[in-house]
This record gives structure tokens, C-alpha cells and sequence, in this order.
């Protein structure tokens, strides 16, 4: 895997020319001012590329892309850049060749995922599903779902203190919750806690709320020790990537009843028509939506003009990815 940052500040490329493609026809009229010899190109079609792959040095995959997306690296013989419109880069890192800068696109999608998060708290503890059930079989269901759970009050643990994690602790914070935040590594003066300090944090955890990328330390992080650590009645919010939680343990807790769950990615995904997920009542279930807002794209594309423009002028790039971060 190429280091992020590989590609250091030196002579302007400009004048040499960048050709650079990217996924949205849109795109182009989002970037920005583009420099002066730059070559914007829409692929849209992996079977027809928009021109000869040779002098592609900047490459914005597709949204969500991954697999047969990573496969496009081996016709981009001189790629300097891919350039992410998500915020994990899980289907990327240990795939972009040695020489290759992989950068995420970190703060592009803080806003709509905070947004889903809250949400689905919300819809969780006022038992939303229940009542859009009963909406459906046109049924007033008042003794059947009140009194509802409330969010006020309750002690909110935010897995993944990065920036997202920051936008959904800005959105809780009127509802009166307590906070406590989670990193990879503790940062006491932030107060963040480590995540060695998870079993102790979980207990005392109403919410859980999990963002952190898919990296070898993250998979499989919620199994059964982490789950049964959760006190009963307690809500997981699951807005990372799917096999962050063991699906097996998820679905024998969760089918328990003891605890509830909102989620919005799975293991597998898309998740077949035939999974129990589906059938539990005390689980939300969202089609892996919350960074699929209106404003993504301008705000995506803002980010992708930005590198654009550092690269042509020689200079470092922002979000690069280290190990999977």
C-alpha cells in the first residue's frame, strides 16, 4: 500500500498537464476553479473510459465504490491520486498501488450522517417503527406504544471521536444527554477515552453509537463480550460499516429483546431478503443512506476542487489515509 502523503510539495504540475477523472458530469461544474493545463473528464461507464487511460493522474472513484471500482487501479498506469467521496476508505486501503496518495473525504459527510444518527435515536427511543406499523394496518395504537422512551437524560457513548462523531455530539448536545467519547487512542485532554477503555465505559453506556472506520482493529469489535456489556434496554446505533459488529452475535442478542438496535450498514450488504434482521421488531433498519443527502455532492466536490488544486501547485494533500484511517 502506498503511504499517504507520498507524493511531497515540489514543482507545480500544471504546466506539464493533470488529466483527471471523476465519476459525476456534474462534477465538473462543482470543482471550482480548475488550473490552468488540468483536464476534467467524467467516467461514468468502467467499460468505456472517457479517453486513454495513460496521463490519468488524479482519479475520483464513485460514491461507495469498492471491488470491481478497485479493479479500475491496474488501467490507471499513472495514477498519482485517488480521491475518495467517502468517508471510509475500508474497500481501498491495502489495494492503491506503492506511489499512489489515497485520501478520504473527511468533513464531507459530518452533517448527513449526524443527521441519521439523531434520527434513529429518536425513532428508537419513541418508537417510531411501532407506530408506522400500525399506521400501515390503520390502527390508533396509543395503549399499545405509550408511554415511549425519551432522550433526555441519557448517557450517550459516541465510538469513534472524529469528526463525525463530533458533528453528532453538536446536534445531541440541546437534548440534555451525557457524553462520553471513544477513540483509537485516549486523548485525556479532550477527554476521549481509548477503546481499551471499552468494557468499563459500556455498562453505564444508553446509546452506543459506533463511526469508526472498518480497519483489522475494528472488525468485529461489537461481538458477544461487547454486546452483553450493554445494559438492558440499551440502543445500538450502528452508522461505521457493517462488519464493525458480529452479525451472529447481533441477531442472538438482539432477538433476545434486550437491547434494541438502529442500523444503517450490515454484514452482509445489501442484506438478503431472507435475513432475520428483518424481522426483529426492535431493530431500525436503514439501506446504508446516511451520507446520501441533496447537498453531497456540492459539498464532495468543494473537497475534490480543493486537492485538485494542491496537487497541480505541488502541495500536500489533505485527508491522506494511514493504516486504514
Amino acid at each position: 500500500m502506498a503511504e499517504a502523503g507520498a507524493r511531497r510539495p515540489g514543482r507545480p504540475l500544471s504546466s506539464a498537464g493533470v488529466k483527471v477523472w471523476i465519476p459525476h458530469p456534474a462534477g465538473v461544474g462543482l470543482l471550482g476553479e480548475v488550473p490552468s493545463g488540468v483536464t476534467v473528464e467524467p467516467w461514468t461507464d468502467p467499460a468505456a473510459p472517457p479517453s486513454d487511460p495513460a496521463g490519468v493522474r488524479f482519479w475520483v472513484p464513485p460514491f461507495l465504490g469498492g471491488g470491481d471500482a478497485a479493479a479500475m487501479l491496474a488501467r490507471l498506469p499513472d495514477l498519482a491520486v485517488v480521491q475518495l467521496l467517502s468517508a471510509g476508505a475500508d474497500a481501498w486501503a491495502g489495494h492503491v498501488p506503492d506511489g499512489v496518495t489515497l485520501c478520504d473525504a473527511r468533513g464531507v459527510h459530518d452533517a448527513g450522517t449526524a443527521e441519521w444518527v439523531v434520527a434513529a435515536i429518536l425513532a428508537q427511543l419513541r418508537n417510531f417503527p411501532a407506530m408506522a406499523r400500525a399506521q400501515a394496518r390503520r390502527e390508533w395504537a396509543y395503549a399499545d406504544v405509550a408511554p415511549t422512551d425519551e432522550l433526555i437524560g441519557k448517557r450517550v457513548l459516541i465510538v469513534g471521536a472524529g469528526s463525525i462523531g463530533a458533528a453528532v455530539q453538536a446536534r445531541l448536545a440541546p437534548f440534555d444527554v451525557e457524553f462520553t467519547l471513544v477513540a483509537r487512542t485516549a486523548r485525556p485532554a479532550e477527554g476521549v477515552h481509548g477503546t481499551d477503555e471499552l468494557p468499563r465505559l459500556l455498562p453505564a453506556a444508553d446509546v452506543v453509537v459506533l463511526l469508526v472506520p472498518l480497519t483489522g482493529a475494528t472488525r468485529g469489535m461489537v461481538d458477544e463480550t461487547f454486546l452483553a456489556a450493554m445494559p438492558d434496554g440499551a440502543l445500538l446505533v450502528n452508522a461505521a460499516r457493517g462488519p464493525v459488529a458480529r452479525t451472529e452475535a447481533l441477531v442472538a442478542e438482539l432477538a433476545s429483546g434486550r437491547l434494541r438496535a438502529a442500523l444503517d450498514v450490515t454484514d452482509p450488504e445489501p442484506l438478503p431478503a431472507e435475513h432475520p434482521l428483518w424481522e426483529l421488531p426492535n431493530v431500525l433498519l436503514t439501506p446504508h443512506v446516511a451520507g446520501s443527502v441533496r447537498g453531497l455532492l456540492p459539498r464532495a466536490y468543494r473537497l475534490v476542487g480543493a486537492q485538485l488544486r494542491r496537487f497541480a501547485a505541488g502541495e500536500p494533500l489533505v485527508n491522506t489515509v494511514v493504516d486504514g484511517y
